[in-house]
């Protein structure tokens, strides 16, 4: 009976090492082609480094097979450098939406408060020219000093008080108003140096304008907190994604990139996507140190969205900006109004005013004019993307038109109000709460397997991700399958020590109210909290646990596909390539010749 069999076995252990043999003949299995085509779209480096046929190459450090490989050890560090490229690329086409979005709100900010500084700077210098004539000339650059400093303190300035420069504006308005307009008599006579400084060392305690200055010092102080605040937040915030570009990927990171993205291409799969546990796994573990900033980045963009609701709330800024002109006047009017107790003071207190020899003014008498001041800007707006503003020239210079009340721009000049403005910003920065936190999962869109049957796992090709999927944070990496996290970059505990501080610091200055600080902090975490959990929308299939799932939903835009090859349709690309016959062939040896042996027995 074995002797009628064995002749058939042989048979068909010939045929089947025949049809193998020949599959491979005619298909090119062991050919690098496709490989080789990848290598080459995606600028990985010199094609010469790859083989034109699978071979065993025993010096593989990352895409180790037990089989033929269309790698080399020098393909492995090409697609390293070219995994951490692609992945930073990646990481700034999202961090530079934000960035944009930022800079640009700050720029947009500095002009609205541009327009509005120059327009009530010439609202203001209209109260001299109109109503006192005879200190407008002199008052002007007094006047242009007081709205510059305004300018710098809004911008940010650390060096700028409004109370300081409200109270200098006072101090040499005095000798201004007390020689015209409380004592025109005065006017004809040659004034000492020593008397007009007597009268502006002396004003505070003098208080000729009664508490009109302190009324206006206050409620500047107020009135522009908020827009300062904001500037100086967006500034900070813009800091932090700089200091973000600057840091590089750890090598453990980099050996993990290219077992997800690199190592089906030694096996002949060029368009497999990785499996999606498998991505948040390996991009979570990446970007760990950056998920550290997500507490007080949260923080941050809840600071950012009360500022702006301030600013969107009323017009208090405005109103404060356009109320220094009746501020002024009334301190004006109430010197003149106790103009002799006034004199009785001054003259206990300073002495005489005049030299002893009169002498008419050389310069003659002043010159009144309705002119338009142009206020500089003290500090250029920044472009948005950080070059040069093709429309800086246009906006370099604001020339209002200066009027009576009613108030209305001119027809040239719209700038957007602040009420506007702010509720623009507040709906766009509210999207990137959870910025840090929900990164990998942006960057894992494009990766993630979503109608497919199979996917990379990461040794090999599988219906589903079977590891354990760790949540964000550096904490939770402790337990990440992919890959060893050691630690976090100096650069970024730098950034999120700095934003932290800057957050104290302006919640304590604003004061924008206890109750938003406590639900703030109540609910600073719910990004970062862990379901224990990982459902199907996480790209989890299979046994994983999502331990850290952030809620809300997530910015709709989708992260460039650098696997797609140009030409090739979209569908194309999302399907996982057909596997070599080589590697599918080998392993259905054994179910041929069992399926053999059973029709010889029979």
């Amino acid at each position: 009976m074995f002797r009628k069999i064995l002749p058939r076995v042989w048979i068909c252990w010939i045929f089947v090492t025949f049809a193998s043999t020949w599959g491979i003949y005619f298909t090119g299995a062991h050919s690098c082609h496709e490989v080789k085509t990848a290598f080459q779209l995606r600028h990985i480096g010199p094609l010469r480094w790859v083989p034109e046929t699978a071979a065993t190459d025993a010096d593989l450090q990352i895409c180790k097979h037990q089989g033929p490989t269309c790698c080399t050890r020098k393909m492995e560090q090409s697609y390293d450098a070219a995994a951490r490229r692609d992945t930073l690329q990646n990481i700034l086409s999202y961090s530079f939406e934000l960035k944009y979005l930022i800079l640009g709100h700050a720029s947009a900010y500095r002009d609205t408060f541009y327009s509005l500084l120059s327009f009530t700077l010439n609202h203001t210098l209209s109260l001299f020219d109109l109503a006192y004539e005879p200190i407008a000339r002199e008052a002007r650059p007094l006047v242009i000093t007081l709205y510059s400093d305004l300018a710098l303190y809004l911008y940010g300035d650390a060096g700028i008080s409004i109370e300081s420069s409200v109270h200098h504006f006072y101090d040499v308005l005095f000798p201004l108003v007390y020689r015209h307009l409380v004592n025109p008599g005065l006017r004809s006579s040659s004034w000492s140096a020593e008397g007009a400084e007597c009268l502006r060392a002396t004003r505070p305690d003098v208080n000729p304008f009664g508490p009109h200055p302190q009324v206006l010092a206050q409620g500047l102080a107020q009135a522009l907190a908020g827009g300062r605040a904001l500037a100086r937040a967006l500034a900070a915030g813009a800091d932090v994604l700089n200091a973000t570009e600057t840091v590089g990927m750890a090598r453990e990171c980099g050996r993990a990139l290219v077992r997800m993205h690199y190592c089906p291409h030694c096996r002949g799969l060029t368009l497999i996507r990785p499996c999606g546990g498998l991505c948040l796994n390996v991009m979570r573990g990446c970007l760990a140190g950056l998920a550290e900033l997500q507490a007080p980045w949260s923080r941050y963009v809840a600071l950012l969205e009360g500022l702006s609701a301030a600013l969107a709330g009323g017009h208090e800024l405005e109103l404060a900006l356009l109320g220094i002109r009746e501020r002024i006047n009334d301190a004006i009017l109430s010197a003149q109004l106790h103009g002799p107790h006034l004199s009785a003071v001054v003259d206990k207190v300073c002495g005489p005013l005049t030299e002893s020899v009169s002498s008419t003014r050389a310069d003659g008498p002043p010159t009144s004019t309705l002119s338009t001041v142009k206020l500089q800007h003290p500090i250029p707006p920044a472009s948005p993307a950080g070059g040069a503003d093709p429309g800086g020239e246009q906006h370099g210079h604001v020339a209002l038109t200066k009027r009576s009340l009613p108030l209305k721009p001119s027809k040239n000049d719209k700038p957007r109000s602040l009420k506007k403005l702010s509720k623009e910003f507040m709906g766009y920065i509210q999207r990137y709460k959870a910025f840090f936190s929900t990164l990998p999962e942006l960057l894992c869109e494009g990766e993630m397997v979503v109608d497919d049957y199979t996917c990379w796992g990461g040794e090999d090709v599988v219906e589903s991700y079977t590891d354990r999927v760790v949540g964000s944070g550096l904490l939770a990496q402790r337990h990440n399958p992919e890959m060893k996290v050691r630690g976090v970059d100096p650069v970024l505990v730098e950034a999120k020590e700095r934003l932290e501080q800057f957050n104290q610091g302006i919640w304590h200055e604003t004061g924008l109210g206890v109750d938003l600080h406590e639900q703030l902090d109540a609910g600073s975490g719910n990004t970062m909290e862990t379901s224990g959990e990982c459902d199907d929308e996480d790209g989890c299939q299979g046994s994983g646990e999502d331990e850290d799932a952030p809620g809300g939903p997530l910015p709709s835009f989708q992260p460039p596909d650098f696997r797609a090859r140009p030409g090739m349709p979209a569908s194309a690309a999302a399907r996982p390539e057909a596997a070599s016959p080589l590697l599918l062939s080998l392993p259905l040896l054994p179910l041929l010749l069992l399926s053999c042996l059973g029709r010889a027995s029979a």
